[in-house]
């Protein structure tokens, strides 16, 4: 059954949680009174993406006050999984009846991750994606994900529903490791959907046979706060620092909606799951297009930690020897930590 999905071009209130989680309430609920069944929001767009890092001249100096200071705010404006924050946006996907992925910068410990949070239209954290690798100047920001957050949602209303975050889209095992997983929906965000992050974007989508929603963010000068602030924005040359872009593409590789320009709003398309079957006759790369004699992909989907105890080591081992033990009598296939998909 044919639903309509949106890719959010709105601007956050930057570096500020608070007023950037009451314009998601109010875009979530523009979405659900449009009839949007999927909404997905822009790259680290909960409070912002660092924009200063590729526009500051000095933003990698080192050892800068004033490139600390920027990142202590965002910092201390960005939200962990459990905090009152994502509590309200999650209420807000509730009320709205929308499924909503969001781009976040998200807080675990002392270190921010760019991620991509899933919450159900019932307003329920259903899985998360941490960029494996942050690109070139957001090494300064954000920490590497792993394997364990390769997530495809399976909506009982939408299919599976996954996402890669920006220069993710060309990382080729990445991608594959996504495709095997059967996408229904696709959520491709970025920065700006530039005409680079567009053939990214298409690509994926004639690629994996699934529908991609390219979102980017809207920012200007009028966005940012008060001059005098932070010196490293006040010295960001130019009024536009994101310009939107954003699209839906079909399973084939053609656009739905848009490419649209660099004013906010919602960019909206009806999706048909079965476009994706039909265009799977032609290719398939994790079936009949594969050639699993030849290249074979081995996905390690363990969670990496850093510290364990000897307590979470025994709970460990004994969680892998009853899935081995299981595995070895023929049930639980693929479920354990070390049998992880092979594609």
């Amino acid at each position: 059954m044919s639903y309509k999905v949106a890719a959010a071009q709105v601007a956050p209130a930057f570096l500020d949680l608070a007023g950037s989680v009451a314009i998601a309430e109010r875009w979530i609920a523009e979405a659900g009174a449009a009839g949007v069944k999927l909404v997905v929001f822009p790259e680290a767009w909960l409070p912002g993406y660092p924009v200063w890092l590729d526009n500051a001249p000095a933003a990698a100096a080192w050892g800068s006050p004033d490139g600390k200071a920027l990142y202590r705010r965002l910092f201390d404006n960005s939200p962990t999984l459990d905090c009152p924050e994502i509590a309200q946006i999650c209420a807000a996907a509730k009320r709205a009846g929308v499924f909503v992925i969001m781009g976040m910068n998200e807080k675990d410990g002392r270190t921010l991750y760019n991620t991509l949070l899933y919450i159900s239209e019932d307003g329920v954290i259903t899985g998360k994606h941490r960029k494996l690798v942050p690109t070139y100047t957001e090494r300064l920001i954000h920490g590497m994900g792993d394997g364990s957050t390769l997530t495809v949602v399976d909506s009982p209303t939408l299919g599976k529903v996954g996402g890669l975050v920006c220069w993710e889209h060309w990382m080729p095992l990445a991608r594959q490791a996504m495709h095997g997983k059967h996408e229904v929906v696709h959520a491709a965000v970025w920065p700006t959907v530039s005409d680079l992050h567009q053939l990214g974007s298409r690509s994926y989508a004639f690629e994996g046979r699934t529908f991609v929603v390219a979102v980017g963010s809207v920012l200007r000068r009028a966005h940012l706060p008060p001059p005098g602030t932070f010196a490293l924005l006040d010295a960001m040359p130019g009024d536009q620092f994101q310009s939107g872009g954003s699209a839906v593409i079909g399973p084939d590789g053609s656009y739905l909606a848009g490419p649209a320009g660099d004013e906010e709003g919602l960019v909206i398309a009806e999706v048909d799951p079965a476009r994706c079957t039909e265009e799977l006759m032609t290719l398939d790369v994790s079936g009949h297009y594969a050639r699993p004699d030849v290249f074979h992909l081995h996905v390690d989907e363990r969670e990496r930690q850093l510290l364990t105890t000897t307590a979470t080591a025994t709970a460990t081992a004994a969680a892998e020897a009853g899935t081995y033990g299981a595995h070895a009598a023929g049930v639980g296939r693929g479920q354990g930590p070390d049998l992880a998909p092979r594609l």
